[in-house]
């Protein structure tokens, strides 16, 4: 073998070795991080150390204008250079992705095509540039770059540039595939968010006595702040509902909404449960744990039935409201929350302070904003408009159309409601189950176990007006008006045909076809 010959051989493993330590440096680049601008500037910058390439740019293609953007670029003497565009076709670049193979250049200043947009290439040198290609999508960007000396190997180091651009494509796939499913995530949380602010909204707060009016309007005043509420009401009356309308329509509307019912545990591990515990604090504390408030940090927490807290757990709580710090169970690092209160309770706390059953200091920390919430016998006038937007709910639930008769919604009416708005829920349910036709009417509320309460007619004073019989309202259908004649009449059937002008014959017939229940008194 000749002098010459060895020489070159030598060359060739020296080019080979360094190709595959560039190789392996490039694998590791793509590798490390998802952020592709940051990740195809390592590449290029590895390529410069390792493969002898002097100057180097990636340019991807961007699928809505179908221009190339440059989205990487390395250069001893310039970088940084981003926004450079080729449109379709321009350029040795342009050639590249619209033909999808490799062009090779022994010297650029001899390419009448190559357009200079960068204005960084050597006219003496050569230039390489290979197409990015990702499985179906085919070529979806471009590899380019100058080896800094002139030899023997440009095809060779064309199939290294392939080989790079191979490693490339997977990085393209799984940045685009990554982005993908991070924009569907966002839409996803964009829509959830829209719709619970809809579920959540003034708009599904039905009511329009003026008690109602007077409690929307402290919900919008009080949403504004953070003011500490506590929201006071029997159960059922939507205190958990008023609660949720407060932070979807605050300046926290973008942080946790943490809720709890403090009623629900012993205070054990109602403490673990605000606060947190650490590894090992207790028996079963396997790993550490953030707590309600922790979680909570930057948006609001709801604790209801606050009233049912023992008073030794009542000291824990109020250090936490007055001082926004706590410590997790087993630790003594004291963490610091910013955290919007809201609390509910059906108990009368001004009696329990008065008998030393809740501590007095709490109870000022607690009662900044009250919201009174008025039980449903209150404003039993926004119960035709409850009752339907019930309804609806129930139908979204069932996936079937269902509708409330008037008839249905004056025995509703009639009830006095001990268990408020829930109780009221409850019973439409039951009563769309009991319904196969989707009308709610008077039988498929009775059925639910509400008792029609039509009251006897009360006998007048002599000296009084006469008082008007329920047979005389002219809203009463004719089932309703039977049966309010024989409610009148003791359920005997004959009297309830005197008072109707009928025959007993044809009262018979009416309660026969209109299917009411008789009573045996």
């Amino acid at each position: 073998m000749s002098e010459m010959s060895a020489m070159s051989s030598l060359s060739r493993s020296q080019l080979i070795e360094k190709e595959l330590e560039a190789l392996y440096h490039v694998s590791r680049v793509l590798s490390r991080s998802l952020d592709l601008r940051k990740t195809l500037q390592g590449v290029l910058e590895s390529l410069h150390q390792q493969g002898a390439m002097e100057r180097g740019m990636v340019a991807l293609l961007e699928r809505d204008s179908g221009e190339v953007l440059v989205r990487g670029l390395y250069s001893a003497e310039l970088s940084g250079i981003d926004q450079v565009r080729y449109r379709p076709g321009e350029g040795i670049v342009g050639t590249i992705l619209e033909e999808g193979r490799t062009i090779v250049i022994e010297r650029i200043a001899d390419e009448r095509r190559f357009v200079s947009k960068l204005g960084l290439y050597q006219p003496e040198l050569p230039f390489i540039g290979v197409p990015i290609t990702v499985g179906e999508e085919g070529p979806v960007g471009v590899l380019a770059g100058q080896p800094s000396v002139v030899d023997g190997y440009l095809p060779e180091r064309a199939r290294f540039f392939e080989m790079v651009a191979n490693l490339i494509a997977q990085s393209v796939r799984l940045s685009w595939e990554v982005e993908k499913e991070r924009q569907e995530i966002k839409d996803e949380r964009d829509r959830l968010r829209r719709t619970v602010r809809g579920n959540y909204g003034f708009d599904n707060m039905v009511g329009h006595t003026a008690a109602m009016r007077r409690i929307f309007d402290q919900i919008r005043q009080v949403a504004k702040w953070n003011t500490t509420v506590l929201i006071r009401g029997e159960s059922g009356t939507g205190k958990e509902l008023i609660a949720n309308a407060i932070h979807y329509n605050s300046p926290r509307v973008n942080g946790p909404f943490v809720k709890l019912n403090c009623a629900a545990l012993p205070d054990n591990l109602l403490e673990s449960e605000l606060f947190g515990h650490e590894k090992g604090a207790f028996t079963g504390a396997q790993t550490m744990r953030k707590g309600r408030f922790e979680q909570a940090d930057g948006g609001t927490i709801f604790l209801d039935e606050i009233g049912e807290i023992s008073p030794a757990f009542q000291a824990k709580l109020l250090r936490v409201l007055q001082e926004g710090e706590f410590e997790r169970i087993g630790s003594n690092r004291t963490i610091r929350v910013d955290v919007r209160i809201i609390a509910a309770t059906n108990r009368d706390l001004e009696s329990e302070v008065e008998e030393g059953q809740f501590r007095e200091d709490l109870y000022y920390r607690l009662n900044v904003m009250p919201l009174f919430v008025p039980s449903l016998r209150e404003r039993i006038e926004d119960l035709p408009d409850l009752a339907r937007f019930l309804v609806q709910k129930v139908s979204r639930q069932q996936g079937r159309p269902l509708e409330v008769t008037e008839s249905a919604i004056r025995v509703l009416m009639r009830h006095s409601w001990p268990g408020n708005v829930r109780e009221l829920e409850n019973c439409l349910e039951r009563a769309a189950i009991m319904s196969e036709s989707g009308v709610i009417d008077r039988d498929a509320v009775t059925l639910t176990g509400i008792e029609e309460q039509i009251a006897p007619t009360p006998r007048a004073p002599a000296a009084a007006a006469p008082v008007r019989s329920p047979l005389e309202d002219e809203n009463l259908d004719e089932r309703e008006r039977i049966i309010a004649a024989l409610e009148q009449a003791g359920w005997v059937q004959a009297k309830a045909a005197r008072l109707l002008n009928m025959t007993p014959r044809q009262i018979a017939y009416r309660i026969q076809t209109l299917k009411i229940k008789m009573k045996h008194i």
